[in-house]
């Protein structure tokens, strides 16, 4: 009874008011940063500056694994040596197989790594780019209307993605973070300066393609048919300015070394179809059979989910070349949250069609996942956490096995499924429960 009389206050105006303990502000204050929208950035702050110091921590006494690092730095010294013939620059893994923007990016981590000898001054700039990556997913996320605080918790919990940053220092972390930083312009309708940052993620490496569908019908959408063509020309513009050095020299080497579809992928190290035997795995009829299953999931949702806002395909190619038509739209269609899923989306499918996918490829998609997840509306909120549990579990098994690449692709089927049958992401709102339920469109 004591405890109780000395919990209330009279303010000035003579009405007692009730006091909240040390733990009941306590318990107020976790649950704002988890569910309110308003604590958004308060909870991203917090857990990012919890990754300096994890960055930190893991760099200082988790050991630095060699796999990719030694040969890029091979291959960008044939080309500081002046060899502008991609055929003949080669590391320990083999040749070159990527575009030119990448042995400039890596050719300044040369200098500053002292010729890639001081390899932990490399982990730190990656660490950096981690952190980096991190600001602008938060930026995005931020945007979503969908997304409550907690969610971003997912996005800082993979021993994998962290182990790819600052222990492995993989190129795909460069390119994606060119992408994310493209998706952030998108959603702030940015679309020529988001042409050149998609652009220089495909100069570093081509996986940035699988960007592409979702990429070209949003700027479609969003600036019409004539201004989309301009659009296009800048990205291919500053593709040939990036490579002129070896297009000069020989073109017909460059293209088939940096941008090589018919690639011949090693077994061991696929993530993704262990359960395959090996001559199935490198074979021809495998390989259509997945270019058949992207191009036709690709043309599914293009028909039947990426275009539902404006009444369909042919109704957003009308808009395109009718400028009255696509202003109306384009208020209601292109929101932060259309133009996310849609890039994110394009490039799970991708994902989930792939050749192959090696363990540094999970940086490809990882930060998108639980964006994905929460857009996949008829999947309860406990089974997306348990889908994101999973999949990061199988990117944990190595080597990879039967077991743990077909549980791999059983999530992603599920998350495909669930992206299909979600609600639309446009006019979405928070509801005042856990599970968020989303209106028609």
């Amino acid at each position: 009874m004591l405890n109780s009389v000395e919990n209330l206050k009279e303010p000035s105006n003579g009405k007692v008011t009730l006091q909240k303990s040390p733990l009941q502000s306590t318990l107020s204050l976790i649950r704002s940063l988890l569910f309110d929208p308003s604590y958004f950035w308060y909870t991203a702050g917090l857990l990012f500056f919890s990754e300096v110091f994890l960055n930190f921590l893991i760099i200082k006494y988790v050991a630095y694994t060699e796999i990719d690092w030694r040969a890029y730095m091979q291959e960008v010294s044939g080309y500081l040596q002046g060899e502008r013939d991609y055929t003949k620059i080669n590391g320990d893994t083999g040749p070159l197989v990527y575009p030119a923007g990448f042995l400039y990016v890596y050719s300044a981590l040369y200098y500053i790594t002292s010729g890639g000898l001081d390899v932990r001054t490399g982990q730190y700039i990656f660490a950096a780019l981690y952190l980096f990556t991190l600001l602008i997913v938060f930026g995005i996320y931020s945007k979503s209307e969908q997304l409550r605080p907690y969610v971003l918790i997912t996005i800082c919990l993979s021993k994998r993605l962290h182990s790819i940053y600052a222990l492995r220092l993989f190129n795909d972390t460069v390119a994606m973070a060119f992408i994310y930083v493209c998706i952030f312009c998108m959603i702030n309708q940015r679309w020529k300066l988001a042409c050149v940052f998609y652009s220089l993620g495909l100069s570093i490496k081509m996986n940035v393609l699988l960007f592409f569908p979702a990429f070209g019908l949003l700027v479609f959408k969003s600036v019409g048919a004539w201004k989309t063509l301009f659009n296009l020309l800048l990205i291919i513009s500053i593709q040939v300015t990036i490579a002129l050095p070896f297009l000069l020299n020989n073109p017909y080497s460059y293209f088939s070394r940096a941008f090589e579809f018919s690639r011949t992928f090693i077994y061991k190290w696929t993530v993704n179809w262990k359960f395959l035997d090996p001559d199935t795995f490198i074979s021809e009829g495998l390989a259509k059979f997945l270019i058949a299953g992207h191009i036709w999931v690709l043309v599914a949702f293009l028909f039947g989910r990426w275009c539902r806002a404006e009444n369909g395909v042919f109704a957003v190619l009308k808009n395109g070349f009718v400028p009255h038509l696509r202003s109306l739209e384009k208020v209601h269609s292109i929101t932060p949250d259309h133009v996310t899923t849609l890039m994110l989306s394009s490039n799970f499918i991708g994902i989930v069609f792939s050749r192959t996918l090696h363990y540094q490829f999970y940086s490809w998609y990882f930060h998108g996942l639980p964006f994905l997840l929460w857009h996949c509306t008829k999947i309860p909120i406990l089974s997306r956490l348990m889908l994101i549990a999973t999949i990061e579990y199988c990117w944990n098994v190595y080597p990879a096995t039967t077991e743990s690449s077909t549980l791999l692709l059983f999530c992603h089927f599920i998350i495909l499924a669930g992206l299909w049958s979600g609600e639309a992401e446009v006019n979405v709102g928070f509801d005042d429960g856990f599970t968020l339920r989303l209106p028609n469109v």
